[in-house]
């Protein structure tokens, strides 16, 4: 199964997206999405399940405040992160037992391995800021395994 990780779009859907996204069987939105259209476009791509972040509203009917499934089973959860305090991977796998989490709000890509769990931020997708390059994930699940793969998008 091919997942595609996205998160921080604040309400831009940069073309870009479509092409780094293309062939994936589900999106997984960890937050701020920041538009009532966005969820509607990415759905173009592939079915979206979206988390909301701190800058979207929790009454969001397609949004939730968090996910937790199993994929091949690999279990999976997915939050926005700025529950947890200061954002950082150790905080984040402290709050989460899934294998693999997924979290948002710092913009900053990151892949870690906490005691053999996958902890990913895709990073931002959406309009450029902290002089950070948008990215999007490529999660890939097989047999029980899980990697991630960021993907850079062009600015």
């Amino acid at each position: 199964m091919l997942i595609g990780l996205i998160s921080d779009t604040h309400g831009l859907v940069r073309p870009e997206v479509h092409t780094a996204l293309a062939g994936v069987d589900l999106i997984l939105h960890a937050g701020d999405v920041c538009g009532d259209g966005i969820i509607d476009e990415l759905a173009l791509i592939a079915p979206v399940r979206a988390v909301y972040g701190n800058n979207d509203s929790p009454w969001d009917p397609q949004l939730t405040a968090a996910i937790d499934d199993t994929f091949d089973g690999v279990r999976v959860h997915v939050s926005h992160g700025n529950e947890v305090g200061k954002v950082t991977p150790a905080n984040i796998a402290a709050a989460y037992d899934a294998d693999v989490v997924v979290y948002g709000h710092t913009h900053i890509q990151k892949v870690t391995r906490v005691e053999g769990r996958l902890i990913v931020n895709p990073g931002a997708a959406g309009p450029r800021r902290f002089n950070l390059e948008a990215s999007v994930g490529l999660l890939t699940i097989q047999n029980g395994k899980s990697s991630v793969e960021i993907v850079s998008l062009s600015l």
